[in-house]
């Protein structure tokens, strides 16, 4: 395994973060535990999760996700492990949340976070995360900006002291943020500076050989900043292993299970770019899955890679990802089919 820092602190990371959306829901408990032992034996010490998953997100499995985690963690050395999980902001369509009331200040997340930190068996996260603003702007492949001031939420400045009294109190180690824009982390780290404030080390957006837009604005602050970049979505829900194409619908997988929730990487363009990759992958007898995550794991930006899979077998594949280098050659590949048709799927 390869490690990197997570951002400006001390941690090392794993490069491949084991991501655990679909336990609650695809998997069992037992199966999310089998996944677990694997990955941490082939070391794995990043595991991410969120207060609202598995996903597809309900009120009936809500935070069986956290639970699953918790109840293996406590056999655990903890200290090895690098657990980090998310807050979900206010929605319209999660009234079961907090009573629906889950805005992005003090109260809600101090609730937010005992209630995880209950769940997952631990004192403590070591790197808590805003899942997504909580103001209206630009995310989950959303377009045409327009601004809409009386959507804006709690102030960034209210999170960010809520964030800070957190990790004061030593209830989490680090702050993140996810699904944000370069606005919103030039405005957390310009006021974690101002004010003197924990800061972010992290950013969790989607990063992938469909949807490279955080290398527009996002990359540069990633590098300077040192906000490392943990990468979600490096397959495209699955789509750039190349098991959709030819209109496949393999028995369990997710796009069939779910497909008609989740369209963002099934629309026609889409399938054309996964089907130029998965030619490329197989002419420097690669798989599509290992060359779209090799790609992911070489960028200087990227702090750790998350992976999530529903057998043992693609977590094994997964994994071994980091053992794959491409060449300049084949980078140079890449980035042409990236410039015919950039960013299928933002």
């Amino acid at each position: 395994m390869l490690y990197r820092k997570l951002g400006p602190t001390d941690i090392d990371v794993s490069l491949i973060c084991l991501g655990t959306m679909t336990w609650g829901e695809q998997n069992t408990e037992a199966q999310a535990h089998q996944q677990l032992d694997l990955a941490v034996a082939q070391g794995v010490n990043f595991i991410d999760t969120a207060e609202i998953y598995p996903s597809p997100i309900s009120a009936d499995t809500q935070g069986e996700t956290e639970r699953h985690i918790g109840n293996w963690l406590s056999r655990q050395q903890r200290e090895r492990l690098v657990i980090a999980t998310k807050m979900c902001p206010a929605t319209s369509n999660l009234s079961y949340l907090r009573d629906g009331n889950n805005r992005l200040d003090k109260n809600n997340m101090q609730r937010a976070v005992e209630d995880s930190l209950q769940r997952l068996q631990t004192d403590y996260i070591d790197l808590y995360q805003i899942h997504w603003p909580e103001r209206d702007t630009n995310f989950f492949g959303r377009l045409n900006y327009y601004h809409a001031p009386d959507k804006d939420g709690v102030p960034i400045a209210e999170t960010l002291q809520a964030l800070d009294e957190l990790a004061q109190a030593g209830k989490i180690r680090y702050a993140g943020v996810s699904n944000e824009t370069p606005w919103g982390v030039s405005e957390y780290l310009r006021l974690a500076r101002e004010q003197g404030l924990t800061r972010i080390v992290s950013i969790q957006n989607p990063y992938s050989l469909l949807n490279r837009s955080f290398e527009i604005g996002l990359a540069e602050f990633a590098h300077r900043e040192k906000v490392g970049l943990l990468a979600y979505s490096p397959l495209g829900f699955g789509v750039l292993s190349g098991k959709y194409l030819d209109g496949q619908r393999p028995e369990g997988a997710r796009l069939t299970r779910y497909g008609h929730m989740f369209k963002r990487y099934t629309h026609d363009v889409a399938v054309q770019c996964v089907q130029r990759y998965a030619d490329l992958a197989r002419e420097h007898d690669l798989t599509p899955a290992q060359l779209a995550l090799a790609f992911v794991n070489q960028r200087p930006f990227v702090a750790s890679n998350i992976i999530g899979a529903t057998t043992i077998e693609q977590l094994e594949a997964n994994i071994a990802s980091v053992d794959i280098s491409l060449d300049q050659g084949l980078l140079k590949q890449l980035d042409a089919i990236h410039r015919a048709q950039p960013n299928p799927c933002p």
